[in-house]
């Protein structure tokens, strides 16, 4: 087996276009929540945006400590649950082997295969672990349903997968792309647990990403989108280690160090939704000490640094208003959020994304869930029932609300940020 230690990888003048139809951002559990697999295999399940007829995954070790082994892979059309369609089965390589090794701290990406991959469907894949395997890579709202087999040894290529157990997080694969055709491009949405989907049903890709994908597909853009959204995540911090405690896992670096690898580097991406910005405010004097608060002035100021990067690399950034949070609480420890003083910060911020034409176009979710009668509290009907994330309703207005036009108007390189 080969070492694979793949940073950025090289593309020739004259390789295919890839896209990506599927993604979901790497995260690093905190100490005591690893699950281990043992000789054994996993099933993922994803669902595309766009379809294609050549298909090939990325896998992450980013924050694994030791190589990573994977004995084999493949990857099908999803039937039922577990199971798959048999003919469209295929084994997946790496530089051309069956099986490879992944550095720890590496990214990879397998040859392509041909499979006829429709959008808006799903895809298995099987990743067998022929060592013990602590799964250190993983995105952890997977709002997904995955499968973990019962037997020992490679179980890859069954039709019908001999699931022992299920698990909902997604671990070490962070990308699914499609060849796509000239004229294809990819969407990112960047942000914390209103991109991650937290409130919507399970299994349902009910996530507002999910629903613009529907959209788009509808309307016969060459466009697909990629969910980079991470619970908890914030612009400017990563998570102090007393709130990945209390979560259960890490909640991502800061989205300002994140950037590069989960936006800008993802293949054909053109533009990038970005709905970061709430937790910075919230968490202080709650989850993390009140000396973290942080003034509208200091997330203006990160938000135009990701502008200005985004732009340098010709992509074009979509800013989301930050939605209202009064009444918001955690359970287990029972905790609450809001404050006036938040609230203030929360309105100026608005105020600047609105107003600013900093960013390349708006999504105004603010407008679209909040109640009229109390525009710091999400509206009833579109509240999952935490006082902060939308249900599934709440994310269907959301993505019904953004004009199409934002990705169908010119792509020409946006001006820059600052103006």
């Amino acid at each position: 087996m080969k070492w694979l230690l793949v940073l950025a990888l090289a593309v020739p003048a004259n390789a295919a276009k890839w896209i990506g139809t599927w993604a979901a951002a790497p995260q690093e559990p905190i100490p005591g929540t690893l699950r281990t697999f043992r000789n054994q295999t996993i099933r993922l399940i994803v669902h595309t945006s766009a379809g294609a007829k050549r298909v090939r995954i990325r896998i992450s070790n980013i924050f694994g400590d030791r190589p990573l082994t994977i004995g084999a892979a493949h990857i099908a059309r999803s039937t039922t649950a577990a199971d798959i369609d048999p003919a469209s089965d295929r084994t997946l390589r790496f530089h051309g082997q069956p099986s490879t090794i992944l550095a720890p701290k590496s990214m990879a990406a397998s040859d392509p295969v041909d499979l006829e991959v429709p959008a808006l469907s799903n895809l298995a894949i099987s990743l067998f672990f022929p060592e013990a395997t602590d799964g250190t890579t993983i995105h952890v709202l997977a709002l997904q349903t995955n499968y973990i087999s019962t037997e020992t040894g490679d179980s890859t290529a069954s039709a019908n997968f001999p699931t022992g157990k299920t698990m909902r997080s997604w671990p070490f694969l962070t990308g699914v792309d499609v060849e796509a055709p000239d004229g294809a491009a990819a969407i990112v949405a960047l942000g914390s647990s209103h991109t991650d989907g937290d409130g919507s049903t399970r299994d349902r890709n009910n996530r507002f990403p999910d629903v613009l994908a529907e959209r788009l597909r509808n309307a016969g853009a060459e466009l697909s989108v990629l969910n980079e959204g991470i619970i908890g995540n914030r612009l400017l911090s990563g998570a102090a280690p007393e709130v990945a405690q209390l979560f259960g896992h890490a909640l991502g670096e800061a989205g300002l160090i994140r950037l590069d690898r989960d936006a800008l580097r993802q293949p054909g991406v053109k533009y990038v939704i970005m709905g970061l910005g709430i937790n910075d405010i919230a968490f202080p004097g709650s989850f993390t000490p009140q000396s973290e608060k942080v003034s509208a002035a200091s997330l203006i100021s990160g938000y135009r640094q990701l502008i200005k990067r985004a732009h340098r690399k010709g992509i074009r950034v979509i800013g989301t208003t930050l939605l209202p949070f009064e009444g918001a609480f955690f359970k287990d420890p029972p905790l609450t959020f809001y404050t006036d003083e938040k609230e203030a910060v929360r309105q100026k911020v608005n105020a600047w994304i609105r107003d600013s034409k900093a960013f390349d176009g708006v999504l105004d979710f603010d407008a679209v869930v909040r109640d009229p009668s109390r525009p710091t509290r999400i509206l009833p009907s579109y509240d999952s029932g935490d006082h902060l994330h939308p249900n599934d309703a709440g994310y269907t207005a959301q993505a019904n609300a953004i004009p199409l036009t934002l990705f169908t108007e010119s792509r020409e390189t946006p001006a820059r940020a600052g103006r």
